[in-house]
């Protein structure tokens, strides 16, 4: 399953690098984004690396997810798609 990359979790100064908003195509809902909470997300960068996350609560009441990631996500992420494991 595809997962697009929305923007970095944040609160009012400062953004979180390793966390990030992720939008599903097709959950509208709370209880449908309830069904992704732990599972895996792979993103590949443009040298090939991969970094690793996990899906860890649903945000907002639209259906978004709140993922965490090992390290630090790039700037160049927002707006890619993930594989959603």
């Amino acid at each position: 399953m595809q997962a697009i990359i929305s923007n970095f979790k944040r609160s009012r100064h400062k953004p979180s690098p390793n966390q990030v908003i992720l939008v599903v195509e097709g959950v509208t809902s709370k209880d449908q984004a309830s069904k992704f909470v732990g599972k895996k997300l792979t993103y590949k960068t443009s040298s090939g690396k991969e970094i690793k996350g996990e899906v860890r609560a649903s945000h907002g009441n639209s259906g978004a997810l709140r993922a965490l990631f090992e390290t630090g996500m790039p700037g160049q992420c927002l707006g890619t798609k993930l594989k959603l494991e």
